[in-house]
């Protein structure tokens, strides 16, 4: 049985920045994804760019720079995972789903993980969730959602050309996906619940164009509407309207995936399945296991925890698992590792 002193489960920027720091501080260390190093973000479709400046979403002291010195794309942010897994050798156990954790007799963790059908078992002293919150798109609940056209993951705006679309939501993704979609040639109708576009939630540069755009009825708006049936060339909304339309694009969000929380024990609360832990270490209920990354929201229904706002996270949990606090991971692990 492979043995480490702590074993992370998840791949994504801030699984990968803790990966780093524990390795400089030579803290022994496995780590599991279910897919790929950055799943979630190889769903954005092509070319799409972070909200959040590139100094940012940078991890592990290494800059994230840009040809154009404009914020990173999908495919900018995903190379730059790459290199920074390389630069520092991690060993990242991909496409190995944990199955099982549970407490052994020596006061650590026995895991389970499925790779191409075989069972396989590790030893940690700790375990480090980072499974992220946005495992899954949420579901419209209404009949006809699960046809083929309609594609709450979107890979190419050609795919689109000259076709009858309709974009359900009106936050950051439904309007980037709108008008990357007339852009690309589609006819755009956008349907929203409330009664305007929420400007906070909005990149500023796109909203004058969406507002423009809707006013004009060039993309035709339906607001105070919500879907209620889908069919193979039509769209129910709830005030009754009938829009034609080739393909439906659900933008309205994410859930997370929570079962390893709830493998683990770590105590989930209310809707959002928002998990019990310490603030200021990361602890879960569970001694012994920490949560790092956008998992500590549950299922957000305003998004408040980010990749930007979660590097504090591994700071806590590099403080806790050496012993060398009162500082970032910079100041604790990168100016000195030797110390």
């Amino acid at each position: 049985m492979e043995r480490a002193e702590v074993a992370i489960v998840g791949a994504g920027p801030l699984g990968i920045e803790l990966a780093v720091a524990l390795k400089e501080a030579g803290v022994s260390c496995l780590q599991f994804d279910a897919k790929q190093i950055g799943y979630t973000i190889s769903w954005f479709p092509p070319q799409t760019r972070f909200f959040s400046s590139n100094d940012r979403i940078a991890i592990a002291g290494v800059p994230l720079q840009t040809v154009d010195q404009g914020k990173a794309t999908r495919e900018q942010y995903l190379a730059y995972l790459r290199t920074i897994v390389q630069q520092f050798d991690l060993r990242i156990n991909t496409y190995e789903p944990v199955t099982g954790i549970r407490r052994d007799g020596e006061g650590g963790f026995t895991i389970t993980t499925e790779h191409c059908g075989v069972e396989r078992t590790y030893r940690a002293e700790r375990i480090v969730l980072a499974t992220g919150g946005t495992a899954h798109p949420r579901s419209l609940n209404v009949p006809g959602e699960e046809l083929s056209h309609v594609r709450p993951h979107w890979t190419d705006p050609h795919d689109f050309f000259r076709k009858r679309v309709l974009v359900v939501g009106g936050k950051n993704s439904a309007v980037e996906t709108a008008l990357r979609l007339h852009h690309a040639g589609a006819f755009v109708s956008i349907s929203y619940r409330r009664p305007e576009l929420p400007a906070r939630s909005i990149k500023y540069w796109l909203l004058p164009e969406i507002t423009g755009l809707m006013k004009s009825a060039v993309i035709r708006p339906y607001v105070n509407t919500c879907v209620t049936r889908i069919t193979p060339t039509h769209v129910t909304l709830s005030d009754g309207t009938e829009v034609e339309a080739d393909f439906v694009v659900p933008q309205i969000g994410f859930v997370a995936d929570m079962s390893l929380c709830r493998l683990a024990g770590v105590e989930l609360g209310g809707d959002r399945q928002v998990p019990t832990f310490d603030p200021q270490t990361m602890e879960t209920n569970v001694p012994g296991i920490y949560l790092c990354g956008t998992v500590v929201g549950g299922t957000q229904d305003k998004y408040e925890v980010f990749i930007e706002n979660g590097h504090v996270h591994v700071d806590r949990i590099v403080a806790q698992l050496t012993g060398r606090g009162g500082g970032t991971v910079r100041e604790i692990v990168y100016a000195n590792p030797e110390s």
